[in-house]
């Protein structure tokens, strides 16, 4: 029986608690030039059925050869999720009908896939950590793309995603809430990320979820289970779950039962709604394909791509712990993507990591985030924002002065030093200058003055004052000192 989440994960109904219970299927498109079974471009985009070859088109006499970039890129992604390889498996024929299917059965693999069991360690929050098992992951094809709105009376198809290689991976039902399945994607998508096994582009349908959502009540066996089909952002994902999870537990309050069917999640409604009745495997009528042999490789061959996998989000969070000290919530944010992880390391090289790691976390990504740009596209390298940590370090600018600094290198890029030179941003260190901005704040409020004997924490107030008068340039640690010594607290 699956584990039982937390009472405080538990939904509360109108005749008493419920759990909601998750499992995913994420379909990840796998990084290669070329398609699964045919030498036709994988790339996204191209007018429509322009990267279409003869096999793509399931014409009569065409057969399938696999690709070995996308059988490399499934063992690396199992690596990557802790799973067992399997050095045996076999490709088969999965039976339906659809008309962006031009063959009729879609190449997939069923009882043995290339990938057994893995997990994924999930952070769900800076206090809470979860595993969440992966069933398996296997290779299939995708199919092409129907497109109904060029037309009112004809539906056209575009084969340009027929053929292109899929990993589907399949988590055990270990999830308990619409975060928690939220944090597993991201998680899930991180790690495809670091492999370089799919660029995980969810806008354009590189990954997606089918997300399965059941309801019990606590500590009894599990619901029968609906699937939501093509969930295409972790934010849907999330808000997926949670409206089907209400709409199972009204249901079975009025004494009704769940059905099994796939379900498709309108965002726009904030509803789910039935597609079709749930197929069983039997009802692809699966068989070993006859046109592919079975796909064997030996132990060497999965240790020499072992060999060829970078540094993981793991493995990199513990390090930036032990090494640079960063408490683990921050190197966990800084992992998230490698090429921010990489700008980290190279800000912090050779400085004090926790200020880099604030800089990074706060200021850099703060704007990011603002402007809608990740850190490929930032307008300030890792070179100039080492450089504006050293000049507070080295005690030449204040904080304040810090943020006006970034600022304008970001706008207007530039060395920061020689702009903190021409633009007389440096910091006030003559004891003379500050004593005497002290004395004129000390003057000018004597009431504040009293409060302040009687309540130290008012000298933050003075503080302030100080380095407004000074336009924010005064040694913040010499107007510190001055206060103290002469407001006798």
């Amino acid at each position: 029986m699956a584990t039982e989440a937390a009472p405080t994960k538990f939904i509360k109904g109108a005749t008493g608690d419920w759990e909601v219970v998750i499992g995913m299927e994420i379909h990840a498109q796998v990084t290669s030039n070329a398609k699964l079974f045919s030498g036709a471009s994988a790339e996204y985009g191209g007018a429509p059925n322009d990267h279409v070859s003869l096999v793509d088109a399931a014409m009569p006499g065409m057969l399938p050869v696999i690709n070995e970039e996308c059988v490399k890129q499934a063992i690396r992604t199992g690596l990557g999720l802790e799973a067992k390889i399997n050095l045996r498996s076999v490709f088969d024929r999965k039976n339906y009908f659809y008309p962006d299917l031009p063959q009729g059965y879609q190449i997939s693999q069923f009882k043995h896939p290339i990938v057994g069991e893995g997990v994924v360690i999930v952070d769900v929050s800076p206090s809470e950590r979860i595993t969440v098992g992966v069933e398996r992951l296997h290779l299939e094809q995708d199919a092409g793309k129907s497109l109904h709105d060029l037309s009112a009376t004809e539906s056209h198809v575009d084969l340009n995603r027929s053929g292109v290689a899929l990993m589907e991976i399949v988590s055990k039902p270990d999830m308990r809430s619409a975060e928690e399945a939220r944090a597993y994607v991201s998680k899930l998508r991180t790690i495809l990320r670091y492999i370089g096994s799919c660029d995980g582009n969810m806008e354009q349908g590189s990954l997606r979820a089918d997300v399965n959502v059941s309801v019990r009540r606590p500590g009894a066996a599990l619901g029968t289970r609906c699937e939501i089909k093509n969930v295409n952002s972790i934010r849907f994902i999330g808000q997926a779950i949670e409206v089907e999870a209400r709409r199972q537990i009204g249901i079975l309050e009025d004494g009704g039962k769940i059905d099994q069917e796939t379900r498709l999640f309108d965002p726009g409604k904030g509803e789910t709604r039935s597609m079709r009745s749930k197929e069983e495997a039997h009802d692809y009528r699966y068989f070993p394909d006859p046109d592919l042999l079975p796909l064997e490789f030996d132990q060497a061959y999965v240790d020499a791509l072992k060999g060829e996998l970078p540094e993981l989000p793991d493995a990199k969070r513990a390090r930036f712990i032990a090494q640079y000290g960063l408490p683990p919530y921050d190197a966990g944010v800084l992992v998230m993507e490698r090429a921010a992880a990489d700008y980290f390391e190279e800000t912090a090289k050779g400085r004090d990591a926790k200020l880099a790691a604030n800089w990074v976390i706060n200021e850099l990504f703060g704007r990011l985030n603002k402007e809608g740009l990740d850190v490929a596209r930032s307008p300030v390298s890792s070179q100039a924002l080492g450089a504006i940590i050293d000049l507070i370090s080295q005690n030449v600018i204040s904080g304040k002065i810090a943020k006006d600094l970034f600022e304008i290198v970001w706008t207007e890029g530039g060395d920061p030093k020689e702009i903190v030179e021409t633009r007389g941003m440096k910091q006030v260190t003559d004891t003379g200058a500050i004593e005497a901005a002290v004395d004129a704040v000390i003057a000018a409020n004597p009431e504040k003055v009293e409060q302040a004997k009687a309540k130290p924490t008012m000298l933050g107030w003075f503080v302030g004052q100080v380095m407004k008068q000074t336009g924010g340039k005064a040694n913040p640690q010499a107007v510190n000192e001055l206060l103290k010594r002469k407001l006798d607290v």
